[in-house]
């Protein structure tokens, strides 16, 4: 995480983007706070998740508090680190390392595969 922001899968989060109009595309922001072991792994965690539950469906954006902290206010962080789900409506947050795949398919409101 050198940049302030990072984007993950080639899709800038371009506010007429293809991919904000598609109802299946997840536009997802991750909180951190510099290279903490909770942030390491919050971000491992979600990549990983996005992998088995979003693959070719999803961009993520890392932000890192501690080099941009005015950031926070846009999505009302209070905690670190912090998932939001920008899109699809409506906004989403959860809070932690993402380490509870089930509590992370619930708070994204994603069934996972082998749901009917």
């Amino acid at each position: 995480m050198s940049d302030d922001k990072g984007l993950e899968k080639g899709q800038a989060p371009d506010e007429g983007a293809e991919a904000d109009l598609d109802p299946n595309h997840y536009h997802l922001r991750l909180y951190v706070a510099g290279q903490t072991a909770k942030s390491l792994a919050a971000t491992a965690n979600l990549r990983r998740f996005c992998e088995e539950h979003l693959a070719g469906r999803y961009d993520i954006e890392v932000i890192d508090l501690m080099k941009n902290p005015k950031l926070a206010a846009g999505d009302q962080i209070l905690a670190i680190p912090t998932l939001v789900r920008r899109l699809p409506s409506p906004l989403k947050r959860i809070i932690g390392d993402l380490s509870n795949t089930e509590k992370v398919l619930v708070g994204l409101d994603i069934r996972p595969k082998d749901a009917p």
